[in-house]
């Protein structure tokens, strides 16, 4: 996913109210932009840390600038939650996730389970369909180690369940979280934040959701997926 214009360095001031972050240019300037991210960002909206913003020419927008990047401990990290699906729609295309080649039909949003929509509906030929499911991941704590979620993710778990009804009617399905970092290797529900959703996907993998997690490349230009790393139960 290459950024359609040359990100903007700049510093991060303060993180507030959700969607807005307010920034200072290197040349001084202070702005407010969006910050596509309801989670806590734990680590990742500290006063001072380097940041890439971008810019939208979209005069209906109330604000021109949107947070996509944030540098902690020397490495880039996508904030932007929109990204994963975008990700994994240019990836799908290009069939570059192996588990899930095959298919010839890649739909999006599309109503399921209890007033949910899937972010990818899979279909094709002589298979199961494959509901699929995407989840951003971008907190680390301790080593090379990233987990979901950042704060409660009550909304999260019910897709899990919804998922499992899928597999229950003879379906496919697959919760693949993408770990926007450089620096992880490996990945883990985060019991101690939210206890219920690591509950949650743990039950729903024991029924049959597949649980994929792969890791980004990520630069000042373009935002890529590259290798499946373990799930660590």
């Amino acid at each position: 996913m290459d950024f359609p214009q040359q990100l903007i360095r700049a510093q991060l001031v303060s993180r507030y109210k959700r969607f807005f972050a307010d920034v200072v240019l290197e040349d001084g300037t202070e702005l407010t932009t969006h910050c596509p991210n309801p989670g806590a960002m734990l680590g990742l909206n500290m006063p001072g840390l380097p940041c890439w913003i971008s810019t939208s020419d979209n005069p209906k927008r109330k604000l021109a600038h949107t947070l996509e990047l944030v540098e902690v401990d020397g490495g880039l990290v996508g904030i932007n939650t929109l990204a994963p699906n975008r990700l994994v729609a240019e990836a799908l295309a290009a069939d570059a996730i192996p588990e899930l080649t095959g298919y010839a039909v890649h739909r999006r949003e599309v109503k399921y389970g209890e007033a949910s929509r899937v972010d990818f509906l899979l279909q094709g030929a002589d298979r199961p369909d494959c509901w699929l499911e995407i989840k951003n991941c971008h907190l680390r704590r301790t080593g090379t180690l990233a987990e979901f979620p950042d704060c409660v993710a009550a909304r999260s778990a019910k897709h899990l369940r919804e998922l499992e009804a899928m597999v229950a009617q003879g379906d496919r399905a697959v919760v693949l979280f993408v770990v926007q970092r450089t620096d992880c290797d490996a990945f883990a529900a985060c019991r101690e934040l939210d206890p219920a959703f690591a509950t949650a996907l743990d039950h729903a993998a024991d029924a049959g959701v597949e649980v994929l997690v792969y890791a980004c490349d990520i630069s000042s230009t373009a935002v890529t997926l590259t290798d499946r790393i373990p799930w660590r139960r």
